[in-house]
């Protein structure tokens, strides 16, 4: 039987965990990606991110409220869809969000050591050991410690906002024409980059078990999130691009950082770094523990190895789930670059909210909270946007999708080779080929 997770979180607590993933995400590490491919037609991009994640957004808490436990769309997946279903949105979660680790931790590796590329390497794998074992204390005080980065990263980028917008460097000529590089491609591979920063509602679903009261707190605190967020990306993407100009964003690892310096506010750069830092943290404090819930519920369903289902008694965590995504994280700081990541990341974490748009198009009136006509433009958007993702990421995203399908069916023949070897070894005595032997008269 297995050990349940306690219910310790508020609706403000699970909007917190939720906008810890999302700041730290988009606003430090994703306007670069998206300026190189749409220019200034990233804002036209973020809001259609936006859109496709509301949609998201909606199906989410919409089936959470339904299905009040760990894994999210895994878990919705296999209960709407069948087992197959469940497992791509699953092992999507878990290979994209591991990606977002990954790029979190080198975003702060970034900003907290600027020089030397193994030093930046050596501080991202510090920040994945110390947040792991920060999750490993338990979940209110994951909660506790997400208040306190959230709070650190918008007074950073408030002080940054206003010295860029108050700096007299802004123009709106640096934005010009919104179609003028990549066109409508360039504008909804953008959308596709861009969405890795909304995706940090799905942290709020996969902690269903953990909600106090889920049907109402879900619903209520995943579209508060997002819609904080979008209205914090729209002001700081147009900010900065007023500041420095396409251009000066898509060629600058730190864009932020590359605005404010365009602007004149030089001074405030330190508060970018530590800004950038402590959002990049608190994105990788919450990635961890939502990773490591659905890796639990899979683990539950043998989609997984089965050991990774065991949750830490007295603490009530998933430890040895949370402990193996930190040692694949810390794997790809060492292996992989931040551009990369992001759009491996968009690939696997579109196609979980994919699945979701699927699974909520199935639930009956009486679980219904939104229209239908939401699913459909959410998963025509989630396919849409993964269709226009750079080749690469398209490509590494398939090969490691088809490796994950190859592995649940090896864990499935051994399971079912296990079963059927304990069905053999425990019939009754009177069948077995030594009873035989020994039965009177025989």
């Amino acid at each position: 039987m297995t050990t349940p997770l306690a219910r310790r979180l508020g609706t403000t607590d699970a909007v917190v965990i939720g906008l810890g993933s999302m700041i730290g995400a988009g606003v430090f590490s994703a306007f670069a990606p998206a300026a190189a491919a749409a220019g200034s037609g990233l804002l036209v991009g973020l809001l259609l991110a936006a859109g496709v994640a509301y949609c998201n957004a909606v199906a989410s808490a919409q089936l959470a409220a339904e299905y009040p436990t760990s894994g999210g769309t895994y878990v919705y997946g296999r209960e709407r869809l069948g087992e197959w279903w469940g497992f791509l949105a699953g092992f999507g979660f878990v290979v994209g969000k591991t990606a977002s680790c990954a790029a979190m931790a080198i975003t702060f590796g970034a900003y907290v050591v600027p020089g030397s590329e193994w030093g930046r390497r050596a501080a991202a794998l510090g920040a994945v050991a110390v947040l792991t074992g920060a999750n490993l204390r338990g979940i209110s005080r994951t909660a506790r410690l997400a208040r306190v980065l959230v709070a650190g990263s918008l007074v950073a980028l408030a002080v940054v906002v206003g010295a860029i917008a108050f700096g007299g460097h802004t123009s709106s000529s640096h934005i010009g024409s919104v179609f003028a590089h990549g066109g409508v491609y360039g504008v909804l591979q953008a959308a596709g980059l861009l969405f890795f920063a909304f995706a940090g509602y799905a942290r709020i679903a996969t902690l269903g078990e953990e909600v106090r009261d889920p049907a109402t707190t879900i619903p209520r605190a995943i579209p508060l999130a997002l819609g904080v967020t979008v209205v914090l990306y729209l002001v700081v993407g147009v900010t900065a691009l007023a500041a420095a100009g396409p251009a000066v964003l898509a060629g600058s690892h730190a864009p932020v950082a590359a605005a404010a310096g365009a602007a004149g506010a030089a001074w405030s750069l330190p508060v970018v770094r530590i800004g950038a830092a402590i959002a990049s943290l608190g994105s990788l404090l919450a990635l961890i523990a939502g990773i490591g819930r659905t890796a639990l519920a899979m683990a539950r369903n043998g989609d997984l190895p089965r050991g990774l289902a065991v949750v830490e008694e007295e603490r009530q965590v998933p430890a040895r789930a949370e402990l193996a995504v930190a040692g694949v994280v810390a794997l790809l700081v060492v292996a992989t670059d931040l551009r990369g990541a992001i759009g491996f990341s968009s690939f696997g974490v579109l196609l979980y909210y994919a699945v979701a748009n699927a699974s909520a198009f199935t639930q009956d009136a009486a679980h219904r909270r939104w229209p239908r006509a939401l699913n459909v433009v959410g998963l025509v958007g989630c396919v849409t946007l993964v269709a226009t993702l750079p080749v690469a990421s398209v490509a590494a995203g398939v090969a490691v999708l088809l490796a994950g399908m190859c592995l649940r069916a090896l864990l499935r023949r051994g399971s079912a080779g296990t079963s059927r070897g304990t069905r053999r070894t425990t019939r009754s005595p009177a069948h077995s080929p030594s009873s035989r032997l020994r039965s009177p008269g025989r």
